[in-house]
């Protein structure tokens, strides 16, 4: 299908796919996602956790075998179009594209949240957005070099959360159980689920990036699986020491959680660095995020379902170039009207169809080409379902709205093209 088009270099190992699974997942949504779940669910935010960490493992495995069997930029837009059609494939890649275009615009508010005065926020944030797309255009390569040494900061940072939070603060048992399951009950916590499915989605970004893996067929199912579980186990600390340190109802009112949790405490001095943290946290997520829209973009602008010169690859860094400068363009302007609550929402509604789509294109795969137990697909799919209805009812409107702009923009194509 793509073997007329210029293709992408060949350079990651399964190390650096990993790392910038993680650094898509151990993002800025581990420093902010735990407040809005913990307003929808208290301490039940942890069910909701480990729902949305069972969806996204069955969304992963989907993934992984799907990406095995088509090893090329695109992700869920290209498995979307061969196992099930071309309207399927159009509805997983617009997901993808306007879902996790509104993440780029949310992670770079982040990361200026986190580094600057409120007066300053929205320069620095079209700044960083204008940079990484900058470090992108240079080499998927130099991307993963970045990604190792923001994980690694992130990491560190983490570790005084949960080393402050446990030690220098008053972490109270009780606290983990405050309000369980109370009022808005189940409702609540698969909200929260939804939410949380934010953090998880980065391994989406490997799936994209396709095209650019050495031996795909064993290095991207590795490296999906790796990275997930690597992101629950932090994301399932940080959120108990969360909840020790400052219970529901503060945590739920944080604005910056983490640094709150620290600061509760006796270890005052360590606020800085887990404020170095966040802003790191959020550099990665919108430097992977960058990478993975860019490379959704180029797959659907080769089939025009996007502008053909989207498609375009720079002949020297063999990059998307056209499709993540106007990304960087689309995300600064984003960023001057874009609520990140808000935005979490609507992310996870896009994300969330893209990986329906994922499951039931995976349920179709023959048995030749099946890693995963068919069953998995049933449960992901269902999760997808569940945890969309439940969102916000105003990230559900406008996903709804969004969605059918794309559908009525793919129609109208479709007919002059016919004509």
């Amino acid at each position: 299908m793509l073997s007329n088009q210029p293709q992408l270099a060949r350079r990651l190992g399964t190390f650096d796919a990993v790392i910038i699974g993680l650094g898509s997942m151990i993002g800025a949504g581990v420093f902010a996602a735990f407040a809005p779940a913990a307003a929808a669910a208290g301490a039940g935010l942890l069910v909701g956790l480990a729902i949305a960490a069972v969806v996204a493992y069955c969304n992963a495995t989907a993934s992984a075998q799907l990406a095995a069997q088509y090893p090329t930029s695109g992700g869920t837009y290209v498995y979307g179009r061969e196992r099930l059609g071309d309207w399927w494939g159009f509805l997983a890649g617009w997901g993808f594209v306007i879902g996790k275009t509104a993440s780029c615009a949310a992670m770079a508010l982040t990361f200026a949240a986190y580094a600057v005065p409120p007066a300053w926020q929205r320069p620095v944030a079209i700044a960083a957005v204008l940079a990484l797309a900058a470090v992108n255009y240079r080499g998927v390569t130099r991307t993963a070099r970045l990604t190792r040494v923001i994980v690694a900061v992130v990491l560190a940072a983490l570790i005084m959360v949960v080393t402050a939070g446990l030690l220098g603060g008053q972490p109270d048992p009780a606290r983990l159980t405050d309000g369980f399951l109370g009022e808005p009950g189940v409702y609540g916590v698969l909200q929260s689920a939804g939410l949380l499915f934010f953090a998880f989605a980065g391994y989406a970004r490997i799936a994209t990036m396709g095209e650019e893996v050495r031996d795909p067929q064993r290095t991207i199912p590795r490296a999906i699986v790796v990275a997930l579980a690597i992101a629950v186990a932090v994301y399932a600390v940080v959120g108990v020491t969360a909840l020790l340190a400052l219970g529901p109802d503060r945590l739920a009112a944080s604005a910056a959680p983490l640094v709150d949790a620290v600061a509760a405490g006796s270890w005052d001095w360590a606020v800085p660095v887990v404020a170095v943290g966040g802003a790191a946290a959020a550099l990665g997520a919108l430097l992977a995020l960058i990478a993975g829209v860019g490379r959704a973009t180029l797959a659907m602008a080769r089939q025009a379902d996007l502008p053909r010169w989207l498609a375009a690859v720079h002949p020297r860094h063999q990059v998307p170039h056209r499709a993540e400068i106007a990304l960087a363009v689309v995300v600064s302007l984003l960023v001057l009207a874009v609520d990140l609550r808000g935005a979490i929402g609507f992310s996870s509604f896009g994300v969330l169809v893209y990986y329906l789509i994922a499951n039931l294109s995976a349920f179709t795969q023959p048995a030749e080409q099946r890693r995963f137990p068919r069953w998995l697909q049933v449960l992901g799919a269902a999760g997808c379902v569940l945890l969309v209805a439940t969102l916000p009812w105003q990230a559900v409107v406008a996903g709804v709205g969004v969605f059918a702009l794309g559908v009525g923009y793919r129609a109208v194509r479709l007919s002059v093209t016919r004509r």
